[in-house]
């Protein structure tokens, strides 16, 4: 498996914190923060392959720091955690219920799909690599 490296942000650092180990342990490189700047801040300086966003942070932050993500030009992928099963943030590339068994393969899964497409061209069309 290659390493994956998380950006996880959440309001709750005592929940935060043990996910991070539960995520530790199952292989991931977590770098944890508690909030929207402190992310904005991480993701400017790191490199990373996914972003987890938790349930606690309110829609509209989670909304901006995606669209803070895709105005960089990035295109990894963004997930929200969400406690109910009908709720979806339309902005994220997937939402997931906070359930850790099914959490950690939802995102083994959408890493394994990830790896399987090619990655997005970086030159300009028209213009020789």
């Amino acid at each position: 498996m290659p390493l994956t490296v998380v950006l996880a942000v959440g309001l709750d650092s005592s929940l935060l914190e043990g996910q991070s180990s539960v995520w530790q342990s199952a292989g991931y490189v977590i770098t944890s923060t508690g909030s929207i700047s402190e992310a904005i801040s991480q993701f400017r300086y790191g490199d990373f392959d996914l972003v987890l966003l938790g349930h606690a942070i309110p829609t509209d932050s989670r909304e901006r720091l995606t669209f803070l993500i895709r105005a960089s030009g990035s295109r990894i992928p963004v997930v929200c955690v969400t406690d109910s099963s009908t709720h979806c943030d339309s902005f994220a590339d997937a939402t997931l219920r906070n359930e850790p068994s099914n959490l950690l393969e939802s995102i083994g899964e959408l890493m394994a799909e990830r790896a399987k497409s090619p990655a997005p061209s970086r030159t300009m069309p028209g213009i020789a690599a």
